[in-house]
């Protein structure tokens, strides 16, 4: 079985980011009914030395749909500094990266199989695109949409697996 490089990477970020924003959905709702503002989920941690849940939605967006501008480009940098976002900010994101995700052909990503990704830190690394995708970019995505779900979880925001995991890819 052979799987193609659209399938793995922007069907998979798509999914993943439809998750996030219905748990972001819900964990807005939750703070809503029980008079929970919202912006001290933003900066909680699941331990004093990880970083924040905002940090947590931030790179998700980023290691979606800057992972697709790297497949195509052949370049993947570090986000550097990003901004204090607060929940709806953060929401937005999400949607914003869902939105660039989208845009995405098959084409466009399938055309790039076997090339090289080139990850802009100290040291340089260098990739195949499939082993980014498999290797780097998605892990990066689940280990933050997950470590976000457990902080919302945490708050006591009735979300489950489900919610985690989105819409399937079921056969039709």
């Amino acid at each position: 079985m052979t799987i193609a490089l659209y399938d793995a990477s922007a069907l998979s970020y798509l999914q993943t980011l439809g998750a996030v924003s219905g748990f972001l959905e819900k964990g807005l709702a939750f703070c809503q009914e029980n008079n929970i503002d919202p912006e001290t989920v933003v900066e909680t941690r699941v331990f004093p030395d990880m970083r924040p849940f905002r940090y947590q939605i931030q790179a998700v967006a980023h290691h979606s749909a800057h992972a697709i501008e790297a497949i195509k480009s052949g370049i993947f940098r570090a986000p550097g500094e990003r901004p204090a976002h607060n929940y709806a900010e953060l929401q937005a994101l999400i949607a914003e990266a869902r939105e660039a995700v989208e845009k995405v052909t098959p084409e466009d990503i399938n055309s790039r199989e076997n090339a090289d990704v080139v990850f802009q830190a100290d040291p340089k690394r260098i990739f195949t695109t499939e082993a980014f995708v498999m290797t780097f970019s998605l892990p990066n995505v689940h280990f933050h949409a997950a470590t976000a779900y457990g902080i919302l979880r945490a708050k006591g925001v009735p979300v489950g697996k489900r919610d985690f995991m989105g819409i399937l890819r079921l056969k039709a």
